[in-house]
């Protein structure tokens, strides 16, 4: 086998650490719990980490496995990539010896992916000025909570709530009407997973305590609605709370609340080119408000580079009519398809003739590490295939076990199967 054309089996190390506030974990210090249900591997109120640990649990597995057939082999195991593909921007030229790069990260059996977007991350900046509560308001924590969540790639065009949005159109709504003191806001905690749970603390006049009751409730049954099938658990929460920090004057307060409702969120555009593939999108990952400012984090992502741009601009447009401070920063390529790959025509072999079927080939919305790869190693075969995980970057993640073993079964047959020098 030494003949055979060197191939790297890559797969980044990190995992998205996502849970849900009443969950009680350490990602720092708690191993995850994970369990069988059924046909299916899940954690216990996180994150499983099969994104992407089974990668590079596959890719350590065959250099241990004497009875793993292969020609000349590298692993490329990667940092960061869910926070900024920091390992795939530092790997070099002259370092791999290889022709051939199967990427483990993708997240579907019976799919082979060719092509993927790039992203770019987006922040606002948006300076506040604060004033004390007037006396006779009461204080109260108001928590969107029970959305799905998910990756905001692979998942954006699923129409799954967005934490972030909802409370903000609350917000937009009502804050004027009921002279809402805006204390804190925060929600999400990633800005490559689609917010789950959002945070607002307000105050208001006493005579308009049951106005906002009874707003909170009926706007949680207009959410029930609208989302009926996609959040089917969501909650809309309003708890009297004691605080004693300086609100949001009006101003700052419409100035921020009129900046996120009119952010957009989600798919932007779909593919001319990738039918049923999302072109661009966007997902308004993150809010943290300080004392004196609040930042809305978001990620772009396109399959083309003017998509990114695009959203860039809009964004920087909106930013700067509300007067915040805007910043695009962490650029990455995406990775452009090649229908004349051999690698993909040899996976789509192997794998036709192991299942008796024909695999799709598709291109993907989400990020892969495959375009960064490109720039150093422009002349790269590369495919990326993977088992079945739903639910990546939520607690929702599971990672289906028979999909593991025709995973296993492609990747090794693969690899016999590559060709010689």
């Amino acid at each position: 086998m030494e003949n055979r054309k060197p191939v790297v089996l890559q797969a980044h190390l990190d995992m998205v650490p996502q849970k849900n506030s009443d969950t009680v974990h350490d990602f720092t210090t708690d191993p995850i719990q994970p369990y069988i249900d059924g046909e299916w591997v899940k954690a216990r109120g996180t994150t499983l980490g099969a994104d992407n640990g089974i990668g590079m649990a596959s890719a350590l597995a065959v250099l241990a496995d004497d009875n793993v057939v292969h020609g000349p082999l590298e692993v490329l195991l990667t940092m960061t990539e869910e926070a900024g593909m920091d390992g795939a921007f530092g790997l070099q030229s002259g370092w791999l010896q290889a022709d051939i790069l199967i990427n483990t990260d993708s997240e579907e059996e019976g799919e082979i992916y060719m092509g993927c977007a790039g992203g770019i991350d987006f922040t606002s900046n948006l300076p506040l000025t604060r004033e004390a509560v007037p006396a006779g308001f009461a204080c109260f924590k108001l928590t969107l909570k029970g959305l799905k969540g998910g990756h905001s790639g692979g998942e954006i065009h699923l129409g799954l709530g967005n934490a972030n949005k909802l409370l903000a159109r609350f917000l937009a709504g009502h804050a004027e009407e009921l002279d809402l003191r805006l204390i804190d806001f925060n929600g999400g905690t990633l800005r490559n997973a689609i917010p789950r749970e959002a945070f607002a603390t307000l105050a208001v006049a006493a005579d308009n305590v049951g106005a906002l009751k009874t707003l909170v409730n009926a706007y949680q049954d207009i959410l029930k609605n609208e989302l009926a099938e996609k959040e089917k658990n969501l909650t809309l929460q309003l708890n009297e709370v004691a605080s004693d920090k300086a609100a949001l004057t009006a101003p700052s307060r419409d100035t921020f609340v009129r900046l996120l409702n009119a952010t957009p969120n989600g798919v932007i555009r779909n593919s001319d080119v990738a039918k049923g593939v999302v072109e661009t999108s966007l997902n308004v990952g993150v809010v943290t408000m300080s004392d004196a400012n609040v930042e809305i984090h978001c990620l772009i992502r396109s399959l083309i580079d003017s998509g990114k741009d695009y959203v860039v601009s809009m964004l920087d447009s909106l930013g700067k009519l509300a007067g915040a401070k805007t910043e695009a920063k962490g650029s990455y390529p995406g990775w452009q398809p090649d229908a004349n790959s051999p690698v993909m025509h040899l996976v789509r072999e192997t794998y036709q003739r192991l299942f008796n079927k024909t695999p799709n080939i598709q291109i993907i919305h989400a990020g892969l590490e495959c375009g960064l790869f490109k720039k150093p190693y422009p002349d790269m075969d590369m495919v990326s295939i993977g088992p079945t995980i739903t639910g990546p970057h939520s607690p929702d993640e599971q990672v289906h076990i028979e999909s593991v073993g025709h995973y296993w079964t492609l990747l090794t047959e693969l690899l016999k199967a590559i060709p010689a020098k």
